[in-house]
């Protein structure tokens, strides 16, 4: 037991280094790479996060997948359009290796932000509604605490994640369906890691009218 301690010990020691050291900004964006990475491979083995046996996964990024994944072809078509034209201007290959690493990392974010939306749907459980896009942003509000949830059709939200007046809004391709209204404020952390209080969130649902349904507990699952 001691061995196992004092070899944790440069570990933790490591650990509290990087938090003191690293802006908190910067380790969530380190976060979202390796979540990214994690959620590429759920969604290549057919799988999602953190949906217990029992609950209700509510997909959202139906219509984001579509436009992502044209954005995505457009990119790759761009990425070898680019690099046939230096080749075929002589361009040195010490100048095109960067340009074409930063392109096809550029494609894989896209592509991890896809495999995250699609692998960390919103989840109901009997306790709680967890309310999530992708890597991003992870709400947890207890179903004790939601005086009223209705559907709403909000159009032109900017941004995925905002969080302001009290009020968080997780929109997909700029719109959401779904507002509950808490019966007091809920803790929230923003992507970045900023903390804050709201009282109502705004969100979005594949189908808004089943979600709806599954957390006033008229319906136990989603087909």
């Amino acid at each position: 037991m001691r061995g196992g301690s004092g070899a944790g010990r440069p570990v933790a020691s490591l650990m509290r280094v990087y938090q003191r050291v690293v802006p908190v900004a910067v380790r969530r964006l380190i976060g979202f790479d390796s979540k990214g990475i994690v959620s590429l491979g759920l969604w290549v083995t057919g799988r999602r996060h953190g949906v217990p046996r029992g609950a209700v996964a509510l997909t959202y990024s139906k219509t984001q997948t579509a436009l992502l994944a044209t954005f995505l072809a457009l990119s790759v078509a761009e990425l070898v359009a680019v690099e046939l034209l230096l080749r075929a201007l002589g361009v040195a290959v010490a100048v095109r290796t960067p340009l074409l690493i930063l392109d096809a990392y550029g494609v894989l974010i896209g592509v991890t932000v896809i495999a995250g939306c699609v692998t960390r749907p919103h989840v109901v459980t009997t306790d709680e509604i967890r309310i999530r896009y992708g890597v991003f942003f992870d709400l947890r509000v207890p179903r004790t605490r939601i005086a009223s949830v209705r559907r709403v059709r909000e159009y032109g939200e900017r941004g995925a994640v905002r969080v302001a007046d009290g009020v968080a809004v997780v929109a997909v391709a700029g719109q959401t369906s779904i507002l509950l209204e808490l019966d007091g404020p809920v803790g929230v952390v923003r992507p970045f890691g900023r903390p804050a209080e709201v009282t109502r969130v705004r969100f979005h649902a594949d189908d808004p009218d089943t979600a709806i349904a599954v957390l006033r507990g008229e319906v136990a699952a989603v087909r």
